[in-house]
């Protein structure tokens, strides 16, 4: 852990469970004072009783947000800003999935996929970016997927195609804002235990991972804070596989 998270100002989205709930309590470990935003007002709230247990009122608040609404995330960014002053990192993470052979699904599953992990990576990155333009830098981190850097017959093409589009819109941001101060970087989870693996799926993705294994939500945690901290002072621009070996194959 990076002592000098300690005393920064953290956005995480999808933090109401999963790797973003595993992120959150990370970056409190390490002195940071996070923002929880979910649509989940339940999952996030927990998420803020957890980290204020540990560390104090005023380490954690929670902002419901729908990430694919401009007003919503604009609202968000606000809100880190007005409660401590500034934002230092932030963690685009929220995102959501759907199964189902391309040719037979809905144009609103496509929709629903494509607003929340791609149009809701973007909006987030536009509203953090103009808040660290103004106060002179910052890091950000975006979830994708080693599915952003490989296809696969999952038969989930939207999910797919929007995990692509995230470490496209990394790349181009970290070359537009490197030279201001800001890093923007990705982290490209295998297979995690989380609410987002199927009942029962473990299973099946095991043989992708020459690890032996399918990962914990703490571990993509530790490399997220990782890329937010000084130690990664010269990492932008990357899509960084945390995937148990599946892309060594």
């Amino acid at each position: 852990m990076s002592s000098d998270i300690s005393g920064k100002a953290v956005i995480v989205t999808g933090g109401a469970s999963g790797i973003g709930r595993a992120t959150a309590l990370r970056f409190a470990e390490g002195g940071a004072r996070v923002v929880i935003a979910d649509i989940n007002a339940t999952g996030g709230e927990e998420t803020v009783r957890l980290i204020r247990a540990a560390h104090g009122d005023a380490s954690a608040l929670f902002v419901q947000t729908d990430v694919s609404q401009a007003a919503q995330v604009e609202a968000l960014v606000a809100a880190a800003a007005g409660a401590y002053g500034r934002l230092d990192c932030a963690f685009n993470n929220a995102g959501v999935s759907t199964r189902g052979a391309l040719h037979e699904l809905s144009e609103e599953a496509w929709e629903r996929v494509i607003s929340i992990d791609l149009k809701g990576v973007w909006l987030c990155m536009k509203y953090e970016i103009a808040q660290m333009l103004r106060q002179g830098g910052g890091a950000i981190v975006n979830t994708a997927s080693v599915l952003g850097l490989v296809g696969g017959d999952w038969q989930n093409s939207p999910y797919i195609a929007a995990k692509h589009g995230v470490i496209g819109l990394t790349r181009a941001a970290a070359l537009e804002y490197g030279k201001q101060g800001i890093r923007v970087n990705a982290v490209c989870p295998g297979t995690i235990d989380t609410p987002l693996l199927a009942p029962g799926n473990a299973e099946r993705f095991l043989k992708y991972h020459p690890i032996g294994r399918i990962g914990q939500p703490d571990e993509v945690a530790q490399a997220v804070v990782w890329l937010c901290s000084s130690a990664a002072s010269f990492v932008t621009g990357h899509a960084m596989a945390v995937d148990g070996g599946w892309l060594a194959q």
